[in-house]
This record gives C-alpha cells, sequence and structure tokens, in this order.
C-alpha cells in the first residue's frame, strides 16, 4: 500500500470534519490553511515526512513571508496576516494532528511541540449610547443624493432595525443570527434558542433572550408577512419581499458597515454588538457565570476580560465620586 501524504490526509480530514456536522465556516477556514501550507511546500509530501522542523518552517514562512490578498469585488490590497490569523492556522493544524493521531496516520501530535505564535488581544470597544442611536436613526432614511437633502424611507427600515436590537440584546454570534428561524422564536417567553458553532452532536444549542422593546420590533417587522411564514423560515431575509434567503455572515457584516456610514459610526460590525452586550450585562448587575452561560463561552476567560473593563469603570467613577473627597472632610 502506498504511503498516506499530506493532502491526502486533509482531505480524509475535511471530510471527516463535514461528515461530523461542523459549520461551513470551520470548513472553509481548514481548506483555506491548507490552501497555505501547500503554497508553502509546492508539493504533496508523505504524511510521515512532515517533521517539528518543517512546520516550525513553515510557521516562520506565514509570519514573515506570506502576503494575503483578500477576497471580495473591491480592490483592498496585499498585507501581511495578522498575528491572530497565525495563530488560528496553528489551531486548525493542531486539530488536523489530533485527528491525525486518534485515526493512526500520524504517530504524535507534532504541533503540541511548537509553541502557539503569540499576540496581542484587541481592545475591546464597546458601542456608546449615542452611536447605538444614531445606527437605529441611520436604519429609517436612506443616504442624501448628491447636491440634495432629499431622502426617502428605506424599504427594510423594519428589518435592520430588528437585527441591531437583536445583536445588542442578546450578543449572539454572526452565524448564530444568521440561523434563527422564525420557530426559534418564543414570543411569550421573550426567547430566542440559537445553535451556536458546530452542527449536529457538536452543536452548541442554548436559549437567549430579548427584552420588550426587541420583542416589539420582531413582531413589527414580522407582522405583516407572519401568516406566510413557516416555523423553518429565516428570521431575517435577504432580497424581495417574500424572499426565504437567509442571511451569510459576510451580508450581514457588509449591512451594517452601510449602516454606519450612513450613521457616521466608524467600526461597526457583528461582534461589536456582542462586546456591547457583554459590558453592558455586567454594568447593569448582571453576573459572570450567567454571562457566560448566555454568550455560549465554554470557559470564563473572555468573561473575565468583560468583567476587567467593568471593574475599571467602577474604579474611575469611585475616583469622582468619593464622597469623602467630594466633602472634603
Amino acid at each position: 500500500m502506498n504511503e498516506l501524504t499530506l493532502f491526502q490526509a486533509v482531505e480524509l480530514f475535511v471530510l471527516d470534519k463535514e461528515a461530523a456536522g461542523y459549520s461551513r465556516y470551520t470548513i472553509r477556514n481548514y481548506r483555506n490553511t491548507f490552501a497555505k501550507v501547500r503554497q508553502f511546500l509546492r508539493r504533496d509530501p508523505p504524511l510521515a515526512e512532515m517533521t517539528h522542523a518543517r512546520w516550525a518552517a513553515f510557521m516562520a514562512w506565514l509570519q514573515n513571508e506570506y502576503i494575503s490578498t483578500p477576497n471580495g469585488v473591491a480592490p483592498r490590497g496585499t498585507r501581511q496576516l495578522s498575528p491572530k490569523s497565525v495563530c488560528n492556522i496553528h489551531t486548525d493544524l493542531s486539530a488536523f494532528y489530533t485527528w491525525a493521531v486518534k485515526r493512526g496516520f500520524a504517530k504524535k501530535h507534532i504541533l503540541r511541540e511548537l509553541e502557539r505564535p503569540r499576540f496581542e488581544l484587541p481592545a475591546i470597544e464597546p458601542f456608546t449610547y449615542n452611536e447605538i442611536v444614531q445606527l437605529l436613526k441611520a436604519c429609517k432614511l436612506t443616504r442624501t443624493w448628491k447636491n440634495s437633502t432629499y431622502q426617502r424611507q428605506r424599504a427594510t427600515e423594519k428589518r435592520d432595525r430588528a437585527i441591531i436590537l437583536t445583536l445588542l440584546s442578546t450578543g449572539v454570534l454572526a452565524s448564530e443570527l444568521c440561523c434563527i428561524t422564525i420557530g426559534n422564536v418564543n414570543f411569550s417567553e421573550h426567547s430566542i434558542k440559537v445553535a451556536g458553532k458546530g452542527r449536529g452532536r457538536d452543536s452548541k444549542e442554548r436559549i437567549v433572550y430579548v427584552g420588550q422593546r426587541t420583542i416589539r420590533a420582531l413582531t413589527h417587522y414580522l407582522a405583516p408577512r407572519l401568516k406566510k411564514k413557516k416555523a423553518r423560515d429565516p428570521l431575517f431575509c435577504v432580497g424581495e419581499e417574500g424572499s426565504h434567503r437567509s442571511f451569510t455572515r459576510d451580508v450581514l457584516r457588509r449591512l451594517l458597515k452601510r449602516i454606519g456610514e450612513r450613521a457616521g459610526v466608524d467600526r461597526v460590525y457583528p461582534h461589536r454588538f456582542r462586546h456591547t452586550f457583554a459590558i453592558n450585562y455586567l454594568r447593569n448587575g448582571g453576573d459572570t457565570l450567567t454571562l457566560q452561560a448566555l454568550l455560549g463561552h465554554e470557559s470564563l476567560d473572555m468573561v473575565k476580560r468583560y468583567a476587567k473593563i467593568v471593574a475599571e469603570d467602577c474604579a474611575q467613577v469611585h475616583h469622582i465620586a468619593d464622597p469623602v473627597d467630594n466633602w472634603k472632610l
């Protein structure tokens, strides 16, 4: 029997993950990672030939020589991978070796011997109250025409307002929002069932909750078409009236970016609503364990980052509001 090559093993790995119900985004990331490996190697060596030194050389090449060309219609130029992207590639390779060792295709988990690339965590910048107000206003009207003050009502105003409030009220991920169906929404209990990351046995299903104003926004958006809708139809649709095409992460990201441009608010993207939900949840009296469950995190690491920001807020407020200092006792 011929020796298994690296990319033969990769195809089996990806096929196994597809069969296990991993999300299309995860599968896409795996394929993108190994496309870079193929570009580096320029051949398909036996899997057994992939040593620690070979993988270390690949990781060094990624950080020092590889140039990324972003996808999309608009030209955005080339750039080096971010440290976070390099770290994600290391994670993908580690997942591959976990699978390969388990299946008996590799004798040892080489990636565990290769130090994970380090990167600085980006600063968390939640939206302010005024920025959210401006975004909601921008859902209503189109941009003004050149040399004119004319604006018209946007056909998707109710949908876009409902999207923003749902993201802000629940903290769900972009992919989770895109997969919500009408049947997932319990209007009487103000709750939404979200699938979480993965599909099938790996799906991390959970219940999130929304407030009265968000339920009202969802009702206003769905009311004209609710009798025609089915439980399995996507909650948020793209396209003409009656369309059942659900959002994708990229479409959602582009929509929010355009709303931000009309509102004059910078850096509008889905995950920033998640940060805003989490920080304000803690500021308003929520606890870390409940927040962890609502966000679907397996550990408290990310929640602790949010808690640290809130603690810094408290220190700053106390510095301003300390009664002893204010009364000059």
